[in-house]
């Protein structure tokens, strides 16, 4: 039987996945399904404190044990509050909307309209980014010693040469 080579890898090359708590969607419905009942009623039902409910709906994160006892409460799987995400670098606007999703102070209609003025914003104010480096660097040390003249037409028709890749890399052939 002929053996494998053992394999090592970094952190960096391992894509993570994990899950998160979706703790916002958690104290939203015990709000909801409380409706007119007391904190202290509900929690009492639930078979958890009424310290640990309020702070649940305000939307701290439970322990394992409070988590088990409001999701049967709820009636709903404990697997509905986890969304399974790729760890990935997220831009700063899309941190601000997560962050926004998550506060227990919005409702959903609330947040989705804020998150809807950031992104307008944030696509009529922010700059347009340009290609990371240029398509063609070129650098000509030798123009001391080249005939006079020489030089210049070099750089014209490096110049467009330049413009061309330029445009064919916004029109999507490159």
């Amino acid at each position: 039987m002929t053996r494998l080579p053992d394999l090592e890898f970094s952190q960096e090359e391992i894509p993570i996945e994990t899950e998160r708590l979706a703790i916002g969607e958690l104290g939203r419905l015990l709000k909801e399904r409380r409706g007119n009942l007391s904190i202290r009623k509900a929690a009492a039902d639930a078979g958890v404190s009424f310290s640990t409910w309020s702070r649940v709906e305000a939307g701290s994160q439970p322990d394992l044990a409070t988590f088990t006892r409001l999701c049967t409460w709820l009636g709903v799987s404990p697997a509905r509050f986890f969304n399974s995400v790729s760890e990935r670098e997220s831009s700063p606007l899309d941190q601000a909307i997560s962050h926004l999703r998550t506060d227990p102070r919005l409702t959903d209609e609330a947040s989705a309209k804020i998150s809807s003025v950031l992104r307008d914003m944030y696509d009529a104010l922010a700059r347009e980014a340009g290609p990371a480096r240029p398509p063609v660097a070129c650098h000509l040390r030798a123009t001391s010693v080249m005939r006079p003249g020489v030089p210049q037409r070099l750089a014209t028709i490096l110049s467009d040469m330049h413009d061309e890749l330029v445009r064919q890399i916004e029109i999507g052939e490159l």
